[in-house]
């Protein structure tokens, strides 16, 4: 039985790469102007199909919702490894505090640079927005980690202080955020636009910078699989089969705080995706990291271009900021979450 086990993995997984390429043909197909099959075709293949369809497909829709995937599949990834970890399906990618961290970095990039989102991306100053909000989710997280790390001197930082850590500098960045938007009006609209999270304006050179690291880092995670399978069972369980939780521990934090901070970068603050995508994926794969972790990634990446998809379409010309649209289709989903645990619990 144990040689069919891979490629009974492989059929399971099929079915969401069905599903992101429907996904994505969708997100080609809808916007101001609506390209047919024929003309995304030609487009893709360098035929014939005209220099205003190359334009839309190559400098507009593609960059979109290639980046959309990617940031759905390392905030899902990140998802799935949080909750392993922290043992909780309720755990998501900025329970640490990096999504407060990018947003202060990105805050105050900018703050410097004076200018709004598509002046900055027109401008070639992308890189430095991209570099400050990772910048400021690394080093939130990393404060976080030295925190936890003094309250509990010589010995690893349990779960219950990270969290804590990480609320705690959550809140305070995010005070700072709003002092910063409270003192610069003129900013007030920019700032808050990139904090409700949009692909709007993004191109290539977004996924060139965080791309490669979201998949190295999602590859790293799902190269430590099995060590999450361990964690999930609790520290003395794995501890006893010869693991050393608390480095793996740290390991993993770290690769999935990385991809968190790439996503935010490039896309702004985008709740409950890292949440929904590893628990339903859970739901229909299975518990096993193994599948759990590329599953999430293909399904976070489904959701997100589905959900961009919307925010430009629903109520065109006018476009609704992703974050909007995740938390609208997340908080439901949350809420279920909740009452079903409480059921079981009962």
């Amino acid at each position: 039985m144990r040689p069919t086990q891979p490629r009974f993995a492989v059929w399971r997984i099929l079915p969401f790469l069905g599903g992101l390429l429907l996904a994505l043909l969708v997100g080609i197909h809808f916007g101001a102007v609506q390209l047919s099959l024929s003309e995304i075709w030609q487009g893709l293949t360098g035929a014939a199909a005209g220099a205003q369809i190359e334009t839309i497909l190559w400098q507009i829709r593609l960059p979109r919702v290639v980046l959309a995937a990617c940031v759905g599949a390392g905030l899902a990834v990140a998802g799935a490894a949080f909750q392993g970890v922290f043992r909780n399906p309720l755990a998501d990618p900025f329970v640490i505090g990096a999504s407060s961290g990018a947003a202060l970095g990105a805050t105050l990039a900018l703050l410097c640079l004076a200018g709004s989102v598509t002046v900055i991306t027109s401008t070639g100053q992308v890189p430095w927005l991209i570099l400050a909000a990772f910048g400021g989710a690394m080093l939130i997280v990393g404060a976080v980690f030295v925190i936890a790390a003094l309250s509990n001197l010589g010995r690893s930082a349990p779960l219950l202080t990270l969290i804590l850590a990480g609320m705690a500098l959550s809140s305070f960045t995010g005070a700072l955020v709003s002092l910063i938007m409270f003192l610069n009006h003129e900013m007030l609209n920019t700032i808050f636009n990139w904090l409700l999270g949009s692909f709007s304006g993004r191109h290539w050179n977004e996924i060139a910078i965080a791309g490669p690291v979201i998949l190295v880092s999602g590859g790293l995670l799902w190269m430590l699989s099995r060590p999450l399978d361990l964690l999930s069972f609790g520290d003395e369980t794995a501890m006893s089969l010869g693991l050393p939780s608390g480095k793996v521990r740290l390991l993993i934090l770290a690769a999935a705080t990385l991809c968190t901070a790439a996503c935010v970068s490039v896309s702004g603050v985008i709740g409950f995706l890292g949440l929904m995508a590893p628990h339903m994926t859970r739901i229909l794969l299975g518990p096993r990291h193994g599948l759990l972790i590329p599953g999430s990634a293909l399904l976070g990446a489904i959701l997100l271009v589905i959900a961009d998809t919307l925010a430009r379409t629903v109520i065109a010309p006018t476009e609704i900021p992703v974050g909007v649209v995740t938390a609208l289709m997340g908080c439901p989903f949350f809420l279920f979450l909740l009452i079903s645990r409480g059921r079981q619990t009962m």
